[in-house]
């Protein structure tokens, strides 16, 4: 077989053994601490009712394990670059779509849970008939829907273009060795903006609704207004992966001698650090969910 005519090899650019060791360790650990905080959040929500019939916090759970996902994927293929740098296609594959359904999942779930803050400060006699959990998990399964409908075209067209060689070759685990085609990679930016914009209107719609009823009421519907506001704080930090590569590429070409401390640093910033968000929000700003969790926590 002609090995210039099959070619799926990878350029790898490698750090020395101690540095390698030190971006693997701050990366695990910093996964651990963060998965144990959100699994502890689970935890918490699973022991008590009063948590796993509210569908504002099954949102919210959601939201959490959609992170925990995200990290542990993330974390995953970034120690796996190092201790064998390149991976079988199909298994990067697997992994990249597992990543991409729960980034997928977590700007929706951040808008309908602000479209049920905006129905509880609006309509709060009949909040409790249009939020019940049975919706809720519906919604739900709405949102992994729409993520396999974004990820499963990648899937069948890599699976009807790509010959079976590639599929056994080895390559650095990113999206784009791996979705080569670049028609759906336009298809995929288009999409991805028109969601990114249905979510951002959702937000001002609900966030400016809030504030006028706010105006009237109290604080639990300035509470709700603050909500929201987070909601889109949380939001922008969910599109910071939509400029992963375009961040490294202008950093790298700004500082080319840099270019791994570079991916190492923005990786951080981008994948690790944004999924203390969610425990941050609400585990320790909710008041009732501060009340239980502190009994899980180590003091």
């Amino acid at each position: 077989m002609d090995l210039q005519a099959i070619n799926f090899t990878t350029v790898v650019y490698r750090d020395s053994l101690n540095v390698a060791i030190i971006k693997n360790v701050v990366t695990v650990v910093l996964c651990i601490f963060i998965n144990f905080i959100n699994g502890t959040l689970v935890h918490t929500f699973r022991k008590h009712q009063v948590f796993n019939m509210n569908p504002r916090y099954i949102l919210y759970i959601h939201l959490v394990l959609n992170d925990m996902i995200l990290l542990t994927t993330f974390t995953l293929v970034y120690v796996l670059s190092y201790i064998v740098y390149t991976l079988n296609v199909s298994f990067c594959m697997f992994l990249l779509s597992i990543a991409i359904l729960s980034n997928v999942n977590n700007p929706f779930t951040l808008a309908v849970m602000a479209v049920e803050c905006y129905i509880a400060v609006c309509f709060p006699l009949r909040h409790s008939l249009i939020c019940t959990v049975r919706k809720t998990y519906a919604v739900i399964g709405l949102m992994w829907l729409i993520g396999l409908l974004t990820v499963l075209p990648d899937i069948f067209n890599a699976l009807a273009t790509e010959s079976l060689d590639f599929f056994r070759s080895r390559v650095f685990c990113f999206s784009a060795n791996v979705f080569r085609n670049p028609v759906l990679k336009e298809r995929r930016d288009v999409s991805n903006i028109v969601c990114i914009v249905i979510i951002w209107l959702t937000l001002f719609y609900t966030y400016f609704h809030i504030i006028c009823i706010a105006k009237l009421a109290a604080a639990d519907n300035k509470k709700a207004r603050n909500t929201v506001l987070l909601h889109g704080f949380q939001l922008l930090l969910c599109m910071l992966t939509y400029i992963f590569f375009l961040s490294i590429e202008g950093l790298t070409f700004l500082f080319p001698k840099g270019v791994l401390t570079i991916r190492f640093i923005i990786s951080i910033l981008i994948h690790i650090l944004p999924r203390l968000i969610s425990p941050l929000v609400y585990g320790l700003r909710d008041k009732m969910f501060r009340k239980y969790l502190r009994k899980y926590l180590p003091s």
